[in-house]
């Protein structure tokens, strides 16, 4: 027997920070993430039930993934053993296997294994756990910050339920950072602490849904003030404890592709305010200002097009000023175009032309080049009737002449009528009319001789 071992935990635990210590206990302390755990909810019946299968927990920092995992260790009758993805190997996780049969064959209990930081494991080291999660020899409980799609095999997500934590609201920030001043078990409630409404309001604020950020700055202000007990925590002090906000930003992940799908969204809906936001996010988190030059030349013929022809202009503009300026300047010159190209007319009609023209190309006949286009700058091409047909366009009146250009009736490019593409529409209405015979051509002069470089 440890005479001491009462004496280690006691001081293990009061080594623990104060969001570890305030870790719910039963389901009902837990907050949030009511749209799968709350009263009826899927998770909720599989707990009070005890009938869990394997489960990924996905979601934000500070969201309650590992909490909720602690809560269902003390809620189901298996056993619960955690392990990080960080720090374990598969050596680690083949020994908690083979531990894991060795225990359902003697006693007939499963065990719950918690793979935290999942995500770290590579494919390899998680096809590992496939043979035991399968055969029911572990119940698996993978939480991960990343998408599970991308970030888990395909066989394990298959033979588990996939829930997705939302970051927390600042009510319920509010009721965990009220329950952690008064409880004087793993709390602050010895401390006597009063938080002022307007602290409390800015903690839930800037916490930015992680509970675990807003638990951290409560415990950083107190212990770090020579008022307590019987301080009162106010907004300077908020203000002062809580660490910068770190956004959370991976260039090959998740966030970069949802930040940069939000962005062009706004943009193509006219919304110069919320594509600023989100252009102000990308670059705040770490985004590389010439991605998001690229994006905005590439929206500037795809979203917007004839609609504005200047918005090409303005966004290679801005491209070639990230270049030669560099940040932090450069965001000046990013935020111009995001907010011309935000509030330009809007047309992709040149974007489905080519898609159409390239369709028909990949799909359909490959049409012949007519002998009238084909190139006559070579000594014998007249023997072989190239170009001797050609009429040259400058030639006629108004700088149009009926003559084919391709062997085929087709229109791959329909302008709208907004912005300048309006003035396009109507000159091309009136061409395309002429051709089809239901207005009179331009003028053609008698005996004119074929013009032209082609």
């Amino acid at each position: 027997m440890d005479l001491f071992a009462g004496m280690r935990e006691k001081n293990r635990a009061d080594a623990r920070p104060l969001a570890a210590r305030m870790r719910p206990r039963a389901l009902d302390e837990f907050v949030g993430q009511d749209h799968f755990l709350g009263p009826g909810k899927l998770l909720r019946r599989m707990l009070v039930a005890d009938r869990l299968s394997s489960l990924v927990f996905h979601g934000p920092p500070g969201s309650g993934k590992t909490a909720l995992a602690h809560v269902v260790a003390g809620h189901t009758k298996s056993r619960f053993k955690p392990l990080n993805a960080v720090s374990a190997g598969t050596k680690e996780v083949r020994e908690l296997l083979a531990e894991a049969r060795g225990h359902l064959e003697d006693a007939g209990e499963r065990t719950i294994l918690f793979l935290d930081e999942i995500h770290r494991f590579n494919r390899a080291q998680q096809d590992v756990l496939l043979p035991d999660v399968e055969d029911g020899v572990v119940i698996l409980i993978g939480a991960t910050t990343q998408n599970p799609f991308f970030a888990i095999n395909t066989p394990l997500l298959s033979r588990s339920q996939i829930f997705t934590f939302e970051p927390l609201t600042r009510d319920h920030i509010k009721t965990l950072i009220r329950r952690a001043l008064a409880d004087t078990e793993r709390g602050l409630g010895n401390l006597n602490v009063t938080i002022a409404d307007d602290a409390l309001a800015f903690l839930a604020e800037a916490c930015d849904g992680d509970a675990r950020r807003a638990l951290t700055a409560l415990e950083v202000g107190v212990k770090s003030s020579p008022g307590s007990p019987g301080m009162v925590f106010d907004l300077a002090l908020a203000q002062d404890s809580i660490q910068r906000k770190v956004l959370d930003f991976d260039p090959t992940g998740d966030t970069h592709y949802d930040l940069a799908s939000a962005f062009i969204k706004s943009l193509r809906g006219s919304d110069p305010d919320a594509a600023v936001y989100w252009l102000a996010r990308m670059l705040e988190g770490g985004e590389d200002p010439r991605f998001v030059a690229r994006r905005l030349v590439i929206f500037a013929s795809e979203d917007v097009g004839n609609a504005d022809p200047m918005a090409c202009l303005v966004a290679n503009a801005a491209w070639d000023a990230v270049e030669r300026v560099g940040l932090p300047e450069c965001q000046l010159n990013l935020s111009q175009a995001v907010c011309y190209l935000a509030s330009a007319p809007k047309s992709n009609a040149c974007t489905v032309a080519i898609g159409r023209a390239a369709k028909d190309v990949k799909e359909g006949r490959t049409l012949p080049v007519p002998k009238h286009l084909k190139d006559s700058h070579y000594e014998g091409s007249k023997q072989f009737g190239h170009g001797t047909e050609y009429k040259y366009a400058h030639d006629y009146g108004d700088g149009w002449v009926d003559q084919e250009y391709v062997p085929a009736d087709v229109e791959y490019y329909t302008p709208t009528d907004r912005g300048f593409e309006a003035t396009i529409k109507a000159r091309l209405d009136e061409l395309r009319a002429r051709r089809r015979g239901k207005a009179s051509p331009g003028h053609q002069p008698p005996d004119a001789e074929a013009k032209g470089s082609g």
